[in-house]
């Protein structure tokens, strides 16, 4: 046998072979001590002495057919022995061929996935336990351990340089006018219009002396001061007016005026030219701004920062809704029956896709791996896995030559 670094398994496997070559040995050994004190006795002996040579016959034979897969028997260049040796990497082949056609098969991996319950199972896990926290506490390290790594230059640069551009090129007019709808029908707006008349009515009415330097200089020259100073007091009090009851009133002319207004720029930035080419005229010049890029780094580095420190500390409200999401997650995987549908399916549809396009790279380690090997080496591998079953062969071999010997010589007798 070929010299091998062997692992205690393999250790096990050498001693077994090593078991069962004594054990064939042996029956080959008692076969022929029966035959020579056997040979030329007369009687039942005969009977005794056919099937003790025929036995010989069978375990030789079969010894050689044994061998003669692995090695050259007694070292005889006699033609189509030591197989493994000589026609491994053909062998090889042919294995890798056997596994691809029957085992590694987009059909067979597929619905091996679909029907193994993969979603069900990751629910189970999930759910159980502290699972859900190990994972969000080992994807905190890991994140924590990356960020740091992002410097503002790596940042600056992919923003700068592949980030805004891609944006630049990128028709986001539609996109904005289907999202300012989608406020618009939900009334999500509201809030925010509600906010802006409380902040405007407080600051007009903090500002009346503001109002009167803008309106001031526009009344006529020959106007007396009293008579501004009362109609610039009548316009600020019409104008709070005015904004109180907008402000207190949720069907006021000036909000539903604000709703189609809000509508109308929807349409116009899906559907109008003139407004989709105005916007994104306007985004382009946003995003090629020279502080754009910078900006965002600006942002991304407290967004950075606010996370390291969220995800580094155990108690966080980051990490304990991360935690219960993977619990509900993996709640949802046993008690939804189309969630786990939809997730086997995809799942058989990735190893299907990854069988399908990297499946030859990854069954030609077979071939590639013996190929590396050594004749006497892949043949001493194969013999650790399984010369242990071969020596049957020679044991089985002796037993049924005895017993064919023993038959013929009855038959012979007989006639």
């Amino acid at each position: 046998m070929a010299t091998l670094t062997l692992g205690a398994a393999d250790l096990v496997r050498r001693r077994g072979l090593r078991q069962m070559r004594s054990v064939a040995l042996a029956l080959l050994v008692l076969a022929a001590v029966i035959y020579v004190v056997t040979l030329h006795r007369t009687g039942g002996w005969g009977y005794v002495n056919a099937a003790a040579e025929a036995a010989m016959v069978g375990a030789l034979a079969d010894w050689f057919a044994v061998t003669a897969l692995f090695r050259r028997p007694l070292g005889l260049p006699i033609p189509h022995t030591a197989i493994v040796p000589t026609r491994k990497d053909s062998l090889a082949e042919s294995l890798e061929q056997f596994v691809t056609e029957n085992f590694l098969s987009e059909e067979v991996v597929s619905e091996k996935m679909r029907t193994a319950e993969v979603s069900r199972r990751a629910g189970e896990w999930l759910a159980a336990g502290n699972h859900a926290e190990r994972i969000v506490a080992e994807g905190a390290r890991t994140v924590g351990a990356a960020l740091p790594k992002l410097g503002d230059d790596d940042v600056t640069a992919f923003v700068s340089g592949s980030l805004l551009p891609r944006f630049v090129k990128e028709p986001l007019s539609p996109i904005a006018g289907h999202f300012v709808e989608s406020v618009v029908d939900d009334g999500a707006h509201h809030a925010l219009l509600d906010l802006l008349l409380v902040e405007a009515h407080d600051w007009l009415a903090d500002n009346r002396d503001l109002l009167a330097d803008v309106v001031g200089p526009r009344a006529p020259r020959w106007s007396p001061q009293w008579v501004d100073r009362m109609v610039i007091d009548r316009i600020h009090r019409e104008a709070l007016t005015w904004l109180a009851d907008v402000r207190d009133n949720q069907t006021h002319p000036a909000r539903r005026a604000i709703d189609r207004l809000l509508g109308q720029l929807a349409h116009d930035l899906q559907h109008d030219p003139d407004t989709m080419a105005r916007f994104e005229a306007w985004k382009a010049r946003m995003l090629t701004h020279p502080d754009m890029g910078s900006s965002l780094t600006a942002v991304w580095d407290a967004m950075r920062t606010a996370l390291i420190d969220s995800i580094n500390d155990p108690n966080s409200t980051l990490r304990a809704r991360a935690v219960r999401a993977l619990q509900e997650l993996g709640q949802r995987l046993q008690d939804d029956e189309s969630l786990r549908a939809k997730v086997d399916n995809r799942a058989a549809e990735a190893v299907g896709y990854v069988v399908r396009t990297y499946g030859q790279e990854i069954v030609s380690v077979i071939s590639d791996t013996i190929e590396r090997w050594d004749g006497r080496e892949a043949a001493a591998r194969i013999e650790l896995h399984v010369g242990r079953d071969l020596q049957f062969i020679r044991i089985n071999g002796t037993v049924v030559g005895a017993l064919v010997g023993l038959t013929i010589h009855t038959v012979s007798q007989l006639l």
